[in-house]
């Protein structure tokens, strides 16, 4: 079993372009559709758990998914199944990007216009699984207009209680009554997990040397930070100013051309901390900013399930799961439509691409090897 879940999660490693928006469609198509691992219902559950938790939420969504095939060990045998590939690439481009230049940032480009495609197919397939009425409907164009109009993270956050509110007072979602105390007498919250996070936190605020303060930032950003990859830079930046600006938008580039996690931002970034042993900083630095989320993963999930039961909280997590399907409307036009697409000839690339990937189902790698080939193309034919 450990073995299946990590081949087929090392499997979408190696071809999941597009962030954590594109992941979650990935995630859909493969293990519900495909597989059969879980339903529907469950899987938006996971996506609602992930979007109310700090830490990188597909990364959270597919170590939980880990969890519900095997236990503990199943969720570590997805993560390092997911993020392997993308580990590995960080690690070399971190030791060698200098080497590569303009060919490297013109795959780049290449690949932006890749994910401007998978992005949008997996909106619009989250959009029919998740935008079932109405109301749900009008909360996917509200969130999308005001992250559009306000692209902050306060208005993200602001966004999310609203809509829980929203659920919770007006049900979106016709359940039966039956359910309402599914869970009620005991509330499957794990302390352990909970308290190890609560722990590691606080202790990574302590100053116990400088290797210690190198590294602690990563755990803190992965405890505290909502939005994921694009949000965590940021953080990372006020938080290990050994590093110049230069080598974090070399570690943001890197990590929008790399298939998997956006969060091995932390694996260049710690190759970097320690140019004489790459490896060992980026495996401490990916570990410590993963950490936290799967242990609020593993500290919750039974407890959200449970909840999830009840119909005034599944109503909010309806109403949570159809302002997601807005974020990924936003982060489809800004920042990865707008830092893409500049031309109609790349409008019209796009337009045909997502039609043939909606209506044929190619082989994503056959996307993926067009997007390069166009990426090298823009760079040597530098009037297309």
């Amino acid at each position: 079993m450990l073995i299946a879940i990590f081949r087929q999660f090392f499997l979408l490693g190696c071809m999941s372009f597009g962030g954590p928006a594109a992941h979650l469609g990935y995630f859909k198509r493969h293990f519900v559709d495909s597989l059969n691992w879980l339903t529907n219902t469950r899987y938006a559950q996971l996506i609602s758990l992930s979007q109310a938790l700090p830490g990188p939420g597909s990364s959270q969504v597919s170590f939980a998914i880990g969890v519900e095939r095997a236990g503990v060990l199943g969720g570590i045998a997805a993560f390092v199944g997911f993020t392997l590939p993308s580990f590995l690439i960080m690690v070399l481009l971190a030791v060698s990007a200098h080497q590569f230049d303009a060919v490297y940032f013109a795959i780049i480009a290449g690949l932006k216009l890749f994910a401007v495609v998978i992005v949008a197919d997996a909106t619009l397939s989250m959009a029919k699984s998740f935008c079932t009425s109405a109301a749900l409907k009008l909360l996917a164009v509200m969130s999308t207009l005001a992250l559009v109009l306000f692209p902050m993270m306060g208005t993200q956050i602001a966004i999310l209680i609203t809509a829980a509110t929203v659920g919770a007072i007006w049900p979106l979602l016709k359940l039966g009554t039956a359910t309402e105390n599914v869970g009620s007498t005991k509330s499957n919250i794990n302390w352990i997990a909970l308290g190890l996070f609560a722990l590691l936190l606080g202790v990574s605020f302590i100053p116990l040397g400088q290797e210690f303060a190198l590294f602690s930032p990563f755990y803190q950003a992965g405890a505290m930070v909502f939005g994921g990859g694009h949000v965590v830079l940021p953080v990372l930046q006020a938080g290990v100013p050994a590093l110049s600006d230069d080598q974090f938008l070399s570690a943001y580039a890197s990590a929008q051309a790399v298939p998997g996690p956006m969060f091995t931002i932390a694996t260049y970034l710690g190759a970097q901390l320690t140019t004489e042993q790459p490896l060992v900083g980026a495996f401490i630095a990916t570990l410590l900013i993963f950490m936290p989320g799967f242990l609020l993963i593993l500290a919750f999930q039974k407890s959200w399930i449970n909840l999830a039961n009840k119909p005034r909280f599944a109503s909010s997590i309806a109403a949570l799961n159809a302002v997601v399907v807005g974020f990924l409307a936003a982060a489809l036009y800004s920042p990865i439509w707008t830092s893409a697409v500049h031309n109609l000839w790349q409008v019209a690339l796009v337009i045909i691409a997502f039609a043939w990937l909606r209506f044929k189902k190619p082989p994503i790698w056959w996307l993926l090897a067009l997007f390069i080939a166009v990426g090298l193309l823009q760079h040597y034919l530098p009037s297309l």
